[in-house]
């Protein structure tokens, strides 16, 4: 009766220890929650939230392609560089339709939005070509993409920014429906197509296939290659959103547009508790990093914290989630 007792008190604090591994980044976030909510009168205001929302939609559109793209086993380092080229296409197609009389400014912008999307997928489809047909590093093939289209971007649009751009579009990206502003709409909007697609789809289940063992995906009659080109295509289309958000919200398209919004996708992606290995990772804990960083970059900045002390904070949290990540990959192997 005393060993069975004993039994089941192991098991038990074995089950409590198993749920604070699980739910150890809800719990850090509950507790940054509830220390704001004291420190800062203004943290918990429903403006505030909503504002959260707003910031973290821009990467967190882009977050949840990363999150099926790291998953298959690959990164695009390209992103960044696509949101600007978005927002320079958007603005030289409706200058140069609106100009020419080929039809008024506020019907040109559509058709910018919709080729900066069609070139945003032409880059996937480039990047996930010549790194599976000639087995090249995504590494190696999205930096040097990073580059090639932030020069793109530079010549096409001679180093100025581009406003020719009508007024209502600003509402994408500054508007509100129902009070709740709508980059947030589209970044939940995102959360919800890529989180079924991951969960309850056969794509999804060939994605985490091909991330935690490409040969034996190969062998259960995966495309493996296939599955790789679609997710480096579903991360430019998200970039492309997220370059139609932040060119709507500035009124203009840069080639300076994005740069360095890759770690912040990444860092959530991590963060968040997916493998840089490949196989193992969940959408849902993309969100939560997602509103783990956006809480934590608000609370500092409430606080006045000093602006690289932020950078410093972000590096070692992107740290300390790689390690734990390593630290149970390695339990698991072992």
């Amino acid at each position: 009766m005393k060993s069975t007792t004993l039994e089941l008190n192991k098991g038990s604090r074995i089950d409590i220890r198993k749920s604070l591994n699980k739910y150890v980044l809800e719990l850090i976030l509950l507790v940054i929650v509830i220390a704001m909510a004291f420190a800062s009168p203004g943290f918990l205001t429903s403006e505030n939230l909503l504002n959260i929302l707003r910031n973290i939609a821009l990467q967190g559109c882009i977050a949840f392609g990363m999150t099926m793209v790291i998953i298959a086993g690959e990164i695009d380092l390209s992103i960044g560089s696509t949101v600007a080229l978005t927002g320079v296409i958007i603005g030289l197609t409706t200058g140069w339709l609106s100009s020419s009389g080929m039809m008024p400014m506020e019907q040109a912008v559509v058709v910018g939005i919709v080729l900066s999307f069609v070139v945003a997928g032409l880059i996937g489809l480039f990047n996930g070509w010549i790194m599976t047909r000639y087995k090249m590093p995504s590494f190696i093939v999205t930096l040097a993409m990073l580059n090639v289209i932030y020069g793109l971007a530079a010549v096409v649009s001679k180093g100025f920014p581009v406003t020719t751009l009508p007024s209502w579009y600003n509402e994408l990206g500054s508007g509100e429906f129902l009070s709740v502003p709508i980059p947030a709409i589209l970044l939940l909007l995102v959360f919800a197509v890529v989180y079924t697609v991951m969960n309850y789809t056969k794509f999804g289940r060939s994605v985490y296939a091909v991330g935690g063992n490409p040969e034996s995906a190969r062998l259960s009659g995966i495309h493996v290659l296939r599955v790789k080109i679609i997710c480096m295509v579903v991360v430019q289309l998200c970039s492309a959103l997220s370059g139609v958000l932040v060119s709507s919200q500035v009124m203009s398209g840069s080639f300076s547009f994005g740069k360095g919004w890759e770690m912040m996708a990444i860092s959530s992606v991590i963060i968040g508790g997916t493998s840089l290995m490949g196989g193992i990772g969940k959408v849902r804990g993309t969100f939560i990093g997602l509103i783990f960083l956006g809480v934590l970059i608000n609370a500092m900045t409430l606080l006045n914290v000093n602006e690289y002390v932020q950078y410093i904070v972000r590096g070692l949290l992107i740290l300390v989630a790689v390690l734990i990540a390593s630290i149970q990959y390695m339990k698991k192997k072992g």
